[in-house]
């Protein structure tokens, strides 16, 4: 199998959501110190900064929505579909969430659920390529 533009994406992407968590643990650390971050969770710390608390929650979303797009780029990798639209729609994926992370983090709410609905659509386009 050859590394299609769809499959460059999903590399892109698998390692954009592994790095996700990079942010939110640092304000841990930086809020916490850093052995009551790698301790047990204890009532008793203090909260994330409520921008961590959100990073946190979009790498959740990033997890969840990567399961759908890996499953639907590699099933197109399988059965040797590749077109134009389904290109397109794996770049525009890849953009719209890493603006999803950045503004879900940033407290942008609007433009959070247009890009979260704009990776959705993207995924729909490789679905419909594969139907």
């Amino acid at each position: 199998m050859k590394m299609t533009p769809e499959l460059y994406a999903l590399t892109i992407m698998a390692v954009a959501t592994v790095l996700m968590w990079m942010p939110y643990t640092l304000a841990r650390i930086a809020t916490r110190g850093l052995m009551a971050t790698m301790a047990n969770p204890d009532p008793s710390y203090p909260a994330d900064p409520a921008w961590a608390e959100r990073a946190r929650c979009a790498h959740a979303n990033g997890i969840e929505n990567l399961a759908v797009f890996a499953s639907l780029v590699l099933v197109a990798a399988i059965v040797a579909v590749s077109t134009p639209a389904t290109v397109l729609a794996t770049k525009t994926y890849v953009i719209a969430r890493l603006v999803h992370y950045v503004v879900y983090a940033a407290g942008i709410p609007v433009l959070r659920t247009l890009a979260f609905f704009t990776g959705v659509g993207a995924c729909l386009v490789i679905a419909a390529a594969l139907i």
